[in-house]
């Protein structure tokens, strides 16, 4: 079904407000958001933020001034607390998201947000997660976490934006013990177990595979001095995503390390214009279907 256009002007500038709320508490599993919401008048459009760190850190408010400025431009930012390893493994991170996205599209009408305008930006294994749920939205196992009120609404997003993604773990996992990451492949191995599920769990290896998917469009981008993800690595998944049918737009930025838009800078300031207009041109569509790949 089209979709409907939502106003969205990246040059506006709105005093924000942010707090914390409770997506779900059920069966000792707790997720956290903090929203920043736009002080407006609304509908804004709704921009979801995944967390990085190797899925065994990070939280809600990583991405504090990258989603403070994001709100300023009038999107009501939903950042999410994901569960880590060791404790928790693989797909809890992706079954978080997946609860996510389903409890902003039934709530953000009590924040001034529109749902059906809702996308997503996801860094480091945070992209990974992100990509595992917006490519299987419906999986039955990602899904798997119910909300508190019966609900209707799906996990699948209008666009995607991911920094410096671990696209490929598995790709990633060999990297790191090529050139002695002890870090990464303790975190890899914390999280996923074994090198199949690894394979399983991969969104390079899902568009290799050819499966079914849906494939919104995505912008991804990442520092030339990444340390953590080869080129290898978006290159790739670019040909692949592209192959499949999908619309992905790749920047690099020289000289950026790993996840630098956590950080205030020259490169941080021209990712945030990129990343506003990329979702300006994703809302202007309003007949934005997201195809399956074949």
């Amino acid at each position: 079904m089209p979709q409907q256009k939502t106003a969205y002007d990246p040059a506006q500038k709105y005093p924000v407000t942010s707090f914390d709320v409770e997506c779900r508490t059920s069966q000792g599993v707790v997720i956290r958001a903090r929203l920043y919401q736009p002080q407006g008048n609304g509908p804004f459009p709704v921009l979801m933020d995944f967390h990085g760190g190797a899925w065994s850190g990070g939280d809600r408010q990583q991405g504090q001034l990258r989603d403070n400025a994001l709100a300023e431009s009038g999107l009501l930012v939903v950042a999410v607390d994901l569960r880590t390893s060791p404790k928790h493994h693989y797909p809890a991170q992706v079954e978080d998201a997946n609860l996510a996205i389903r409890w902003a599209k039934t709530h953000a009408h009590r924040y001034q947000g529109e749902a059906n305008s809702l996308g997503a930006f996801g860094i480091s294994s945070g992209g990974h997660t992100l990509m595992l749920t917006l490519m299987r939205p419906d999986d039955e196992q990602f899904s798997s976490l119910p909300l508190p009120a019966s609900t209707s609404a799906r996990a699948c997003v209008r666009y995607a934006i991911v920094e410096s993604g671990v696209l490929d773990p598995y790709v990633r996992y060999q990297y790191a013990k090529s050139v002695g990451r002890q870090d990464l492949i303790n975190k890899s191995e914390n999280y996923f177990g074994t090198e199949t599920v690894m394979q399983e769990g991969n969104p390079q290896f899902i568009l290799d595979r050819g499966e079914a998917i849906e494939l919104p469009p995505v912008l991804l981008f990442q520092g030339t001095a990444d340390a953590n993800i080869p080129s290898s690595i978006p290159e790739n998944f670019v040909k692949s995503y592209r192959a499949a049918g999908g619309d992905i737009e790749f920047k690099l930025f020289p000289g950026a390390a790993h996840g630098f838009s956590r950080l205030p800078g020259q490169h941080t300031e021209e990712a945030l214009c990129l990343m506003k207009n990329f979702i300006f041109k994703q809302l202007a569509n309003s007949h934005c279907e997201i195809p399956e790949a074949r």
